[in-house]
């Protein structure tokens, strides 16, 4: 058989071979390569290069808004003290920290599940897939890892296994079927418990070694809602007002002439309540001027149905309003975390980018106005993107999980999105709207609405630290 025609046996067969190994969990490249070259003879082999880790270089700032420029005189020092600190301490309770890159041996004869395995902490499983692939006289292999005991089920007298309920297991025999039989029962007990965390298994033979994960989880309990039959029963519609009755009632009005029985809930932060009443109306008093996230933390919290439709209070539905068109999307791809619409022509949305940047300095954050990532599979005029308009359907679960952080009262909106950037999968779709009260003049209320100088220097402040950015610009 010549040299090429041999190269392209290779290819056929390791073509087969991956589809078998996705489909099983596991990849054996030697059996067939020892199958078409006599040992020896490996064409392919090369060396493994087992650790490298993670490089990160400062982001540049040019442009931006410099955060640390925000923070007041004389607390710079302590506050970068602590800021690091709790970056750390944030990297360690998220496993953010890069481990080691694991890369396959050419031609290894060691079998093992690739993508790892996972057991409940403090509980013993048998770790699949595990098996050796060559000739030779007599067998050895090893096995080992930091954050459990190893142990083979079933051992019988005369049978090789060293350090059994330990850190390290040695295994021997003359008889490779012997040998894969022992590997077969080969079992990982976790000895901490962690909520969430890994191990490494590192497991060799003469100069190969193969480095597998173990994930060890608690198993989590699901949390459904219950979609019932109709759109009453999969949607609640939440606001957040403040000194804007006349609105508000203009809102609920244009709701019921739609969706006469759906529930609304709203979060009421104004400084002297009046009484909002209605058909299936829940009407929530907060203490005065507590700020927008503050309502929206309320609202959300009160939902107890699989989505829920945020809206200002200004707005009015008309005849493109369909709650239904958005329900259909989010079924339709249940990944979906957020899908935004439009208010009246305005369709917002845009696209973070965002840049981890140097440990001792924190990253760097740029948002695109009308940048999309990609097309949604399945809908013309949907995008993904990160963020989106007041005018949005979401997952309750989902939003919970991010919230909407109170610090911010006045300057917030894309401040949620930031903190839900890498948890929450968004779109932005085409013929989803709702209409716009017109504007009347309210002098009060915007003195609270809008924020002076001093406001802006609290939040980029706020952003220095609790999102440990350098930088920022919008």
């Amino acid at each position: 058989m010549n040299f090429l025609l041999k190269l392209f046996l290779i290819g056929l067969s390791i073509t087969a071979l991956g589809i078998y190994s996705v489909q099983h969990g596991f990849l054996d490249v030697t059996d067939v390569t020892n199958r078409l070259f006599p040992l020896g003879k490996r064409y392919l082999q090369h060396r493994v290069f087992p650790k490298q880790s993670k490089n990160r270089s400062s982001c540049s700032c040019d442009g931006f808004s410099i955060l640390a420029q925000n923070v007041q005189e004389g607390e710079q020092e302590d506050l970068q003290r602590r800021r690091l600190e709790e970056y750390q301490k944030y990297q360690l309770r998220m496993g953010t920290k890069m481990d080691p890159l694991i890369l396959s041996q050419a031609n290894s004869p060691l079998q093992y599940p690739t993508h790892g395995f996972e057991v409940p902490p403090l509980k013993k499983r048998v770790i699949p897939g595990l098996a050796l692939h060559a000739q030779r006289q007599l067998y050895k292999v090893s096995l080992s890892v930091k954050s459990g005991v190893l142990s083979v089920e079933d051992v019988l007298d005369g049978q090789q296994v060293d350090g059994q309920g330990q850190s390290e297991l040695n295994i021997s025999s003359s008889s490779l079927t012997q040998l894969n039989d022992l590997l077969s029962r080969v079992t990982y007990t976790s000895s901490i418990y962690r909520v969430k965390t890994k191990d490494l298994v590192h497991f060799s033979f003469e100069d190969y070694e193969a480095i597998f994960p173990i994930v060890i989880k608690r198993p989590s309990v699901p949390v459904l809602y219950d979609p019932g039959t109709d759109i009453n029963s999969q949607v609640t519609i939440t606001t957040k007002t403040f000194l804007r009755y006349e609105e508000l009632n203009v809102l609920i009005n244009s709701i019921r002439q739609l969706y006469p029985n759906i529930k609304i809930i709203v979060a009421d932060d104004s400084l002297t309540p009046e009484k909002v009443t209605g058909n299936n109306v829940e009407h929530y008093i907060m203490p005065p001027a507590q700020g927008w996230f503050a309502g929206r933390n309320l609202a959300v919290s009160q939902v107890t149905t699989k989505y829920f439709l945020w809206v200002d209070d200004d707005y009015i539905f008309n005849n493109n309003t369909r709650i239904e068109s958005f329900v259909e999307i989010m079924e339709k791809v249940p990944e979906l975390d957020v899908v935004g619409g439009a208010v009246g022509k305005n369709q917002f949305f845009f696209r973070l980018q965002y840049e981890e940047g140097e440990e001792e300095e924190g990253g760097c954050l740029r948002r695109f106005h009308r940048k999309s990532h990609q097309s949604v599979p399945g809908f013309k005029g949907c995008f993904f993107v990160d963020g989106v308009v007041n005018y949005f359907l979401a997952r309750t679960d989902a939003v919970r999980r991010v919230g909407f952080d109170p610090f911010l009262k006045r300057v917030a909106h894309t401040e949620f999105f930031l903190d839900g950037l890498g948890d929450l999968l968004i779109a932005s779709c085409k013929g989803l709207s709702v209409g716009h009260q017109k504007k009347r003049k309210q002098s009060k209320y915007r003195q609270f609405r809008f924020p002076g100088r001093n406001d802006g220097k609290m939040k980029l402040a706020h952003h220095y630290f609790k999102n440990y950015l350098k930088c920022i610009k919008y």
